[in-house]
């Protein structure tokens, strides 16, 4: 039986040679060895506290902190991994040239022949850690409720420290905490995150960096104001007429503003008065107007809610004795002989006209705005631009006696009138240059 086991022995090595050889090509034929790559798969930085226990800070550059990984191994094993499976890790005890380290990968459960990190190690900026101190500044979103406005907004507390990479520090130019108020009908403390910005507005990652706020973090404190619309009166008793002149009327706008303040202190105003004295308009022979800033008159705890609100224009109208003074809107003025293919673009300035009217006072107190027909003839102007024109103002017949006293002209601006024809044209020739 031994003698025959080892008759050919040569022949048969061989016959197990090419058995074996045989088996891997099938294998490989059924499952081969075969290569995938796996893209943004995380690197973890182990060991970070060899840095940072020394008072110091890393920041990952060029976007290293992702790698793309090669694994080659069988295909069926292959078929099996996803990127979550990879696990990429840098440990910070192999740095060198203080600014790489190297990659390693391994995918836990899995048997493969090799897997390759691109790029290969994680680069690194490692510098000293600073500490600042900023104010924060508070911005708010959104619109509180009807009838409230906002007071005071303070975040709490107003200052925070900042600690992390120098170079990072140094770059912050403003702290902001940002809250929502949309809504908001009471007090109220709202927490809020802090966003750190450059001097050109543009926000920092806040990944590298800390503070000294703890789990508190930072509260903002919103204070609101009730609102109301209180009149404005003025006292006009220090306005006077030129001689030979009356005071025929004196307005102003806007006859009542918008306050902020608490609800007792509103409910109690009744008005705002501006002075005599505020108003220095005197011995005038024509229209005369004066802008009063009324922010000196209003209540104490009270504010506008329109800060840009704060001037009330004050208008003194004149007449001559024996006359009546009206001012006309241009839009009250009627167009005669117009040309059809031309059109009314605009008035001048668009500023009332001033027209003075004498005659028997008693004629003159029952003579209204309304009563006036006012009127221009463009039979003239017969192609496009400006033209300054007279204007004829009617009289009623129970105003027989009087007359008007001043002669009045207005700039009127014409232009070509579009058709609907011209319309079409004007977009098939804009289709054409379009491609269209």
């Amino acid at each position: 039986m031994k003698k025959s086991l080892t008759n050919n022995i040569g022949l048969k090595l061989l016959a197990f040679l090419f058995a074996f050889m045989l088996w891997l090509l099938v294998v490989n034929i059924d499952d081969p060895v075969d290569t995938k790559t796996f893209d943004s798969i995380p690197v973890t930085i182990e060991h970070a506290e060899v840095v940072t226990q020394d008072q110091r800070s890393y920041q990952v550059l060029d976007g290293t902190d992702t790698v793309s990984v090669t694994v080659s191994a069988t295909r069926s094993v292959l078929e099996k991994i996803s990127a979550e499976n990879i696990v990429a890790t840098a440990d910070m005890r192999e740095l060198y040239l203080e600014s790489q380290i190297p990659i390693e990968i391994t995918i836990p459960g899995y048997e493969f022949e090799s897997a390759t990190a691109n790029p290969r190690n994680v680069q690194v900026k490692i510098e000293q850690n600073k500490s600042d101190t900023f104010p924060i500044t508070v911005t708010t979103t959104g619109t509180v409720r009807d009838g409230y406005v906002l007071g005071n907004v303070q975040a709490d507390p107003e200052r925070v420290t900042v600690n992390g990479p120098e170079s990072v520090i140094d770059r912050i130019s403003k702290v902001v905490a940002q809250v929502n108020v949309s809504g908001l009908s009471e007090d109220s403390s709202i927490d809020a995150v802090l966003t750190y910005y450059d001097s050109d507005n543009n926000e920092i990652s806040a990944e590298q960096l800390a503070n000294n706020l703890g789990t508190t973090g930072v509260k903002v404190n919103v204070t609101l104001y009730h609102t109301a619309r209180i009149p404005v009166t003025v006292d006009t008793s220090g306005v006077t007429a030129a001689d030979g002149y009356s005071i025929s009327e004196v307005t102003w706008t806007p006859e009542e503003i918008q306050l902020a303040g608490e609800e007792e202190v509103l409910d109690a105003l009744e008005g705002i008065r501006i002075p005599a004295d505020a108003v220095d308009i005197t011995s005038i022979s024509q229209r005369t107007e004066q802008t009063v800033d009324i922010t000196p008159y209003l209540p104490e705890g009270t504010r506008l809610v329109d800060e840009n609100g704060n001037n009330i224009l004050v208008t003194a109208r004149v007449a001559r004795e024996g006359t009546k003074s009206f001012d006309i809107p241009v839009g009250s003025i009627t167009v005669d002989n117009l040309s059809d293919s031309l059109t009314v673009s605009g008035y001048g300035s668009g500023d009332d006209l001033e027209v003075h009217i004498g005659g028997p006072q008693e004629q003159l107190n029952s003579l209204q705005l309304s009563d006036l027909t006012v009127s221009i003839d463009l039979k003239e102007c017969t192609k496009a631009g400006d033209y300054e024109v007279p204007v004829t103002i009617t009289l009623p017949s129970d105003a027989a006696d009087c007359t008007v006293e001043t002669s009045v002209t207005v700039t009127v601006t014409l232009q070509e009138r579009t058709t609907a024809a011209d319309n079409t044209a004007e977009e098939d020739t804009d289709n054409e240059s379009s491609g269209g």
